[in-house]
């Protein structure tokens, strides 16, 4: 895959979106530059999720996981639902499933190693 090369004649429009663009992905890799908040998006790939359920998988505790999927929501990385007195948590789009795809492929697919 090639990526694009920059035109040092980039219009200012297009200059103020690429910007843009540059400051939305720096946002998106700094949720995910966090061990916790990555390993909460691991486990949103596979599917919607509780708030339970992730303390058991991470073995941490309510306030932990709370404050982290907090973050993730801020960033629009995961939607929430709420079912009564629980809160279930998936992933926000297919461009975070797409991401996460990736850094499986990269990282965690024992077959790539």
């Amino acid at each position: 895959m090639a990526l694009p090369t920059l035109s040092p004649d980039l219009s200012e429009a297009d200059f103020r979106r690429l910007a843009k663009s540059a400051k939305e992905a720096t946002d998106f890799l700094k949720a995910l530059s966090h061990e916790g908040r990555l390993m909460i998006l691991c486990y949103l790939a596979d599917g919607e999720k509780s708030v339970i359920q992730l303390e058991q998988l991470l073995s941490q505790r309510q306030p932990t996981v709370s404050q982290q999927l907090a973050r993730l929501r801020m960033d629009g990385l995961v939607e929430a639902r709420r079912e009564g007195k629980m809160v279930y948590y998936q992933l926000a789009g297919e461009r975070v499933l797409q991401v996460m795809q990736v850094i499986y492929d990269q990282f965690c697919d024992t077959g790539n190693t």
